[in-house]
Order: C-alpha cells, then structure tokens, then sequence
C-alpha cells in the first residue's frame, strides 16, 4: 500500500496552472526579439531528384528579403543515423524535402521570395514501400547505404546496441510446441500525433562560432547536444526550452529547422525565426516509422511460448534519426510481454521515399508489438486460450531477465503486474463479455460487438542520465535548477512537489529555473516515461544533499548529530526535542547552499499498461465505434492524480487506440505526395465521440526512489491499437491484419468490397 506523505499523491495545482489558463504562458511564437527575420522554406514537389540549376536571383533582390541559401551556400552539415543527411542538398529525397531557405523581414517577403525561386529538377524513379526498396535495381537513395539498408545499431547506445533478438535454439523451441503460427501483419499507417504547436526554433548567431536557440522541443538540453555534434563540434551551442504546446514524442528533436534558423541567422547577423505551417507539420516533418512483420510462433497449451522467429521490417523514410533505437527499444520491450528461450527475429531498417520517422509516442516497441501480437493471437486461437490468462502468464515477472536496449542482459527486480491486469479485467467485465476467438460479444442485426486486450510495458523508465541541482535560501525557499521543457504533462510541477516533500516546505517556496542550458545541468528529457524515476531521482537525490549539508551546518547550534535533526516549513530541529529549533535563516544572510542529485541508467525496472476494449461494428457500413475503454496498470506510487489520469485518458489520440480507428497519413505511392495535410482531412475524434474510459491504478511500492513510484504516461497509449485489431476481427469473426480498421478494410474482410486503395496507403 502506498505511504500516506503530505504533497506526493495529493492533487494539488501546477505551477503554470495560472499562466496556460490565462494566456500568459510564452510558447516560442509569443517570444519578440528586436531586428527579427522570418524564416521559410522552399519544399520539392518530387519524391526523388536531383536539382540541375537554381536560380535566386530574382528572391535575392526582392526588397527585405534577407538571405537566399541553397546547397551550395551552406556548410557540409550532416544529420541522421549515420550521419548523410546533408541540412541542404542537391538531391532531394521525399515529397516536401528542403531545396532553399529564405530570411526576410515579414512572413509575407520570405513567402513571396519561394515563389520567385527558379529550380530545375531531373526527376528520379522512387520506391515508397519496404520490401520494394531492398530489391536489386531499386532506387537508390545514398550512396552511403547500398539497399536503402540502413547502418543498424545506434551509437547512442553503446557498441553491443541491440539490433536483434537471437537467443537459444528456435528449431528446439519448435519442436517442443504443440502449435505453430504464422503471418503477416502491418502497423504502417504511419500516423502522425499532430502536436497543437509546429515545430519551430529561433536563432541568432555570434561571431565567431556561438549560436543561441530558443527552441520549442520537449527536451531542450538534447538539442544542445545533437546540434554541437551537427555543427562539426566547433560551434557553441546554448538552448532555451520555451513552453512546449505539446510532443508526444515527435518533438524529441527538431535538428531540421533549427539548422534552417541557425544558417539563416548566421549568414544575416541577426535572429531568425522558423515555425512551421502546419500543413508543413504534417506533410514535411517526422512520422512514426512503417512496421511490417513476418513471423512464426510456437506454442504450448498451457500458453508458454516455446519459439519465435520471423523478421521485422522498418520503414524508416527518406532518412533515420531515431530508427534504430526503437528497434533496439522495441527488441527489448517484445522481450518483455512475452517469455520465451528461444527467440530468431532479425530487423533491417530501410529507406523509402517518404518522410522521414522519427521519434513518436510508443518508442519502438508500439511499432512491433502491433504487428506481432496478432500472431501471437492466432496461436491463441488454435488453443482456445484466453488472452487475459496468456497476458498474465507471460509478461515479466520478478527474476526474469531480458536483454534491453545496449545489448546486455538484464535481471527484472520490479512487481509483478498480475494483479493490476486481473482488476482491469474485473473493471471491465471481461469473464462475462469474452466468448471465445473471432466470436462477437452481441450481435444486434448488421450491428456486431467484439472485445480486445493489449499489453505494453518497458525499461525504459530508467533510461538515460540526469542531473539537478537544488539550491537553498535562508529564507525558507529553494530553486530547482532542472532543464525541463514544460510539454503538457506538468512535470515541473512534479518535481517541484518532490523536493518539496524532502525538504518539507510548501510548494509555493520553490520555484523551477527555466530551460537554459546555460545555467541548468545535464538533463536527457522527458520521454520513455523516464520523467518519474530517472528525472526524479535527480531532484530528490539533489533535494536531499541539500539537506544534508543545511543539516550538517546547524546541528552544531542545536547540540545534535546532523542524522538527529528534522526540517518543516524552513524551522530545523532535533527529532526527539521539536523544542529546539532553528529557522533555516541560521545558515547566514549571506549563504547559499546548493545540492546536487544524479541518476544514471538502470534498466532493471520496468512498467505495464494493460487496455481492455469494446467495440461496435456496423456490418453494413463498415464503421466502427469504440464503446469503452478500461486501462490497468500499477504505478508504485501516483506522484499527482490529476496528470496521470490526463495521461490515461490520452490514450485515445496522439497516434494511440485511433491509429487502429481512422486516424491515418494518406500517402499517395504513386506520386509520394500527403492527400490529407490538413486538419478537415486529417481525421481525429472530437470530444463529441469520446468513449468511457476507466482507469485501475494500483499502488504496490517499486524498488525505484524515495518515493517508490514508476512513469507510466509514455506507454498509455501503446497497447490500445492491437487491442482494437483483436477486438474488430473477434466481432466479425474474420483475421484483419492491418491498421487502421477502416470501414474499406473491414468491408474488404467480409468481401464486400475489393481491398485496396490504390496508390494511396
């Protein structure tokens, strides 16, 4: 059961609450710098070409146009993962890819100056799908990468980075199975969470080689350091994280735009601003990576799985930034939700002509766990077992081992999940309503009812290192000195409220510096669900040093032992005496003291998100609603109830349950142009359609800070689409075996309709 403390676990208000409610929040666009120039750029209308000429003439003299740049006027930056994304290039890789970039002194000028920009393409053949792409004599799209076949492996995570997951002996593990299993299925609709902010940044360059950003990321530091390495590692890079209108992962990194600024501000001597359109932002930026997967599994009755084999294809885009550690991401979470010795499935990451992928709520493991569960289904189904108890029985457990992201192995010391998921399903009436594969709960004429269940977990919660600094004041207040961009979630307030209940001082005595990678030490960024744990354990552990050092300046004054001393409310004194006291003020008008708090990876925890649904399909039309929704899951310790039941509520959008719904990039393969970069085609659920939702939260204390609590706001999204494609296919009594179930695709299953779209996907 969780401990009963005074701010940790009370629903109390955000530090910002007044100032977003307000409008007083500064979110890049509201910054206003003197001599600023706007910043645009000019996009390909091909998938694939090569730029014979530019003329510029005719931008360049447009009166306030500031700066006209092409490839050839811009250093050999190089982006990506390997580094062969050049910032401009003479070949152009996607619908949308940059050509030139203009500085001038309106929106307006900049924009008229794009139209006056003469190019001449030779357009190339391009390939838009995965599998075409490896193909001998496919197009071509680096030099650096023969068959579009990406360098696997990050450095970011070390030299052993998990590109695979080869363990055991699969034949054995075959043989040993009483089923087998086998198919095919895609998560490739490459959604896009449509953040309410585009991406943007600021910039202004100094002589000689020091530039400042002011950018709109959720983790600002990070920029620092991808920019510094971007740059050639010679140019100083110093970020400001403005308030973040949102992420959800795909504004992990803007290293694009924000090169765009810093070249622009670096050829005019004055700051540039870049923010996109937001037909920009959904046609030009990061989308979630394409998965596909072929695989075979093999199965016990009693649920255990004996073998997996089979290969995962990654549609990475045009380029990879982040690519390869969501498979090293997603090699480790499969791991996780399913227990089995022997494991053969191989992962080759491959360039298309589309956009490029990037970083996306689900990180990976969402990707592949969409397009392997279902395979995993079918085995289920020849045994008649019941999902629930093949979910239990299979996610880690305490003394399980996996291995994670860097490529070692790692020994599972976290709380088994059985519970949570038993009083989801409990919550959610799943005895009664589960009749069995591809058997609909009801049926009510042409209208059908079906239920699913997905699971998602990961150890990433511990991922990566931060640090924090926490300086005291004789006056009973304190600073937390973290570089932590505010993205919606309320984080800063959270951690605000865990140095306030080590240092036992109200809320309203500490305030959070802002996102300054000057002033602020190393912080990764909150993704993962790291924040919790990882970021947390900075604050506190700098909170407490703190307070150590307060304590062992005072004790001498109160005749005790620093380990006897208490503190409230800026009053020190001894635990077993109260009367003897002294207010922090005792540590002199003219002294400060400042604690200091670091986390380093531990990937030994993990946590679990359980989403049980219930659908109705119209046979008639093909139109699916989502009736209801119970997520389960055990977070140690709820931190703030308010912002994790937001966050379980956001399971619905930000390419979570509604990338199994209709939430979906159209991609014309024919042309590689968006059809719906718009918000009227882009669609997403209004709050008119929302669904009931529950949400179970256990509180069993994990082996992780102070505060024995985990994050969880990362994955609430993951497990919802593969329990949507299990619950359509068990209400129509048919195999789907792609995303988004659409009323086409599901008219299609009942061959009603010829499946297909098209060229466009």
């Amino acid at each position: 059961m969780a401990e009963e403390y005074r701010f940790i676990g009370k629903p109390t208000r955000r530090k910002d609450a007044r100032d977003v409610v307000t409008g007083a929040t500064a979110y890049l666009n509201d910054i206003r710098f003197q001599n600023l120039l706007y910043g645009r750029v000019l996009r390909s209308p091909h998938p694939h070409a090569l730029i014979r000429r530019i003329d510029k003439s005719r931008a360049e003299s447009l009166p306030g146009v500031r700066a006209v740049l092409t490839w050839e006027d811009v250093p050999d930056w190089r982006g990506g993962t390997p580094r062969v994304v050049r910032i401009l290039d003479r070949k152009v890789r996607y619908v949308g890819d940059a050509v030139a970039i203009v500085a001038a002194d309106s929106e307006e000028l900049a924009k008229e100056a794009l139209r006056l920009i003469d190019v001449e393409y030779e357009p190339l053949p391009a390939v838009f799908d995965v599998e075409e792409a490896m193909k001998p004599g496919a197009p071509q799209l680096y030099d650096e990468l023969p068959g579009n076949i990406v360098t696997p492996g990050t450095p970011t995570f070390g030299p052993t980075c998990l590109t695979e997951v080869v363990t055991g002996d699969v034949e054995k593990g075959f043989r040993e199975a009483d089923v087998t299993a086998e198919g095919s299925f895609g998560y490739e609709n490459i959604p896009n969470p449509i953040p309410p902010e585009p991406p943007g940044a600021v910039a202004l360059w100094e002589e000689p080689d020091r530039v400042t950003l002011w950018v709109s990321n959720q983790a600002s530091y990070l920029d620092k350091i991808i920019l510094f390495h971007l740059f050639g590692r010679h140019v100083e890079v110093r970020t400001h994280g403005a308030a973040c209108g949102g992420s959800f992962g795909t504004k992990l990194m803007s290293w694009q735009v924000q090169a765009y600024a810093t070249l622009l501000s670096r050829a005019t001597g004055r700051p540039v601003k870049i923010i996109f359109t937001k037909e920009e932002h959904i046609a030009a930026f990061v989308l979630r990576p394409g998965s596909r997967m072929h695989a075979k599994v093999g199965m016990k009755r009693d649920g255990t799985v004996t073998a997996v084999s089979g290969t995962w294809l990654v549609d990475t885009g045009y380029y990879s930034a982040t690519t390869q550690a969501q498979v090293a991401v997603g090699c480790g979470e499969v791991q996780i939700m399913t227990r089995c010795a022997n494991w053969d499935l191989r992962t080759a990451v491959v360039c298309t002509n589309r956009n490029a992928s990037g970083s996306v709520r689900g990180f990976g493991g969402q990707e592949l766990k969409c397009a392997f569960i279902p395979v995993l289904c079918q085995a289920m189904e020849k045994l008649a077992l019941d999902p629930v108890a093949f979910i239990k029985k299979n996610y880690v457990k305490p003394g399980d081992g996996y291995f994670w992201r860097d490529g070692n192995w790692y020994t599972y010391r976290g709380i088994d999940y059985t519970e949570a998921m038993e009083k989801g399903a409990q919550r959610f009436g799943w005895q009664e309503k589960w009749h069995g594969w591809l058997k609909p709960t009801s049926v009510d004429g042409a209208k059908r009812r079906g239920v699913g269940v997905g699971v998602h977990g990961n150890a990433d919660i511990g991922e990566d290192s931060s640090e924090a600094y926490v300086r005291l004041h004789p006056d009973g207040s304190a600073i937390l000195f973290s570089c932590i961009t505010e993205h919606g979630t309320g984080q800063r307030s959270n951690y605000v409220k865990m140095v306030a209940e080590v240092l036992q001082i109200p809320m309203e005595r500490i305030t959070v510096t802002p996102a300054d990678s000057l002033i602020n030490p190393f912080e990764y960024g909150p993704f993962g669900s790291r924040g919790t744990y990882a970021i947390g354990s900075a604050a506190i552990r700098a909170a407490e040093d703190a307070r150590r050092q307060l304590f062992e300046l005072v004790a001498p004054r109160l005749d005790a032992q620093p380990e006897e001393l208490e503190t409230e409310d800026g009053v020190i004194y001894v635990r077993s005496n109260p009367e003897r006291r002294l207010h922090w003020k005792a540590m002199g008008h003219e002294r400060t003291i400042m604690g200091y708090g670091r986390f380093d990876p531990d990937f030994t925890l993990a946590n679990c998100m359980t989403t049980f649904v219930e659908v109705e399909v119209d046979t008639a039309t093909g139109k699916v609603d989502l009736i209801r929704v119970v997520n389960a899951t055990d977070v140690g310790q709820i931190i703030d109830p308010p912002g994790l039941e937001g966050q379980l509520n956001g399971c619905l959008g930000s390419s979570g349950i509604d990338s199994a719904l209709f939430e979906e990039t159209v991609l014309d393969r024919t042309t590689g142009h968006i059809l719906n970069a718009n918000m009227i085609d882009y669609k997403w659920r209004t709050f008119a359609e929302l669904p009931v939702i529950d949400n179970v939260v256990l509180e069993t204390p994990v082996a992780s800070h102070r505060f024995k609590a985990i994050g969880v706001g990362e994955v609430a999204t993951s497990p919802g689409p593969m329990a949507i494609l299990m619950a359509v296919s068990n209400a129509l009594g048919v195999w789907l075996n792609e995303y988004p179930v659409t009323p086409e695709r599901v008219l299609a299953a009942l061959g009603r309709v010829s499946a297909g779209r098209g060229g466009a996907r």
